[in-house]
């Protein structure tokens, strides 16, 4: 069965998380993708050597990419670039704004030259601006945006886990493409595609933002809710933690009859309605807690899903291993295979393969044969 964007070739001189995320989405969909590393190569490469000695980050990410070395201060490189870009359908750097247009690969150049590229830039904030220039990475963006700050609990603020700012705009760039793609099959024209890390996270803070602005600032309440109650962590007996969510008075008093056996603080006036629980969080939380902490997590966990109260068992990456809903897929990489978790879109009926991690320029030789005879045109 075909891939979507099997024909489509895409250059890509990336590094690191944001860029290379959009790619690989390219990728798994049946483009061809071109990854142009720099000598020492993404490094992305050495930011550990986890996985039987490749790094966690190029696993992830890069799965069906090819690996070309080129350094772009040398006029055969770039000459090499350049063939590469005149028979290009997609062209995604991120790279400091100004760094490629310094070396003669202005996205303004490249799309006077080749009108239909799509050429799509990922940067921290933007090409233009007081801030376009400084350095940019994952978390000085969450900290920028404000994401920190309603991230942690009461005490400080804290960092989101995983690479939630690069993801956001890898995958913004990766939607963007794919709508210059849809276009340009109407047109004719490519596009030019500008995605700002700081901008991605920014969107996502729309409703912290708005409550800001709207007079109802957000206060960090860690793993609980600041209008719900109770709605947060309380321990089992065993030392699980247990998340619940009561949304209405009615699944508090089934909380209370079938879960915490105490069928009469369903309507004592203390908890019966939510703004009176609000009002009495503590003592609302004691009485969950203290039932919580009488029972072992498989048995309480079966109860909460007998009664059908919304509930998640806080989980560690060790847990999340062993999980019946995580999904996975073998890739093969410079060292061997290694699993990692499924790219969350499916398609009913049909089944899909995913490309090897490749070594740094494993595919140098190959591709400078296959443009050799295209670089004799380029001006």
């Amino acid at each position: 069965m075909s891939l979507p964007l099997e024909g489509l070739l895409v250059v890509s001189v990336e590094q690191a998380v944001a860029a290379p995320q959009c790619t690989c989405r390219l990728a798994d969909a049946g483009a061809r993708v071109i990854k142009v590393e720099r000598p020492e190569g993404d490094f992305a490469r050495h930011y550990d050597y986890i996985v039987h000695g490749e790094s966690a980050h190029l696993v992830w990410l890069n799965r069906g990419k090819e690996s070309v070395v080129c350094d772009l201060t040398k006029t055969e490189d770039k000459a090499l670039l350049e063939a590469m870009l005149a028979k290009a359908d997609v062209f995604v750097q991120n790279l400091k704004p100004g760094a490629l247009g310094k070396l003669g690969f202005s996205f303004e150049r490249l799309r006077r030259d080749y009108p239909k590229l799509i050429c799509a830039s990922i940067s921290g904030y933007g090409e233009s601006g007081p801030f376009a220039q400084r350095k940019a990475y994952d978390l000085l963006i969450q900290a920028e945006s404000g994401l920190s700050s309603v991230t942690g609990g009461p005490e400080a603020p804290a960092r989101v886990g995983v690479s939630v700012v690069d993801i956001a705009a890898g995958l913004s760039a990766y939607e963007a493409i794919l709508e210059a793609i849809i276009r340009r099959s109407r047109t004719g024209e490519g596009a030019t595609i500008s995605i700002s890390m700081f901008d991605a996270m920014a969107e996502w803070m729309t409703i912290p933002l708005l409550n800001q602005e709207w007079g109802n600032p957000f206060k960090r309440v860690g793993l609980a809710h600041p209008t719900i109650a109770p709605y947060g962590v309380f321990k089992t007996r065993d030392g699980a933690d247990i998340l619940i969510s009561i949304q209405n008075d009615r699944e508090w008093r089934v909380l209370a009859d079938k879960v915490l056996g105490n069928a009469a603080l369903g309507s004592d006036a203390r908890f019966a309605t939510n703004p009176q629980r609000q009002a009495n969080r503590a003592a609302t939380d004691a009485e969950v807690a203290r039932v919580f902490a009488t029972q072992d997590v498989e048995p309480l966990m079966k109860g909460l899903a007998s009664a059908d109260i919304a509930f998640a068992r806080v989980n560690d990456p060790a847990l999340l291993a062993t999980h019946p809903h995580l999904r996975r897929i073998t890739v093969d990489t410079p060292s061997g295979p290694a699993t990692t978790p499924a790219p969350a879109s499916q398609f009913v009926g049909e089944r899909r393969d995913y490309g090897a991690v490749p070594a740094l320029g494993s595919h140098s030789e190959a591709i400078r044969a296959e443009f050799a005879a295209a670089k004799s045109v380029i001006p």
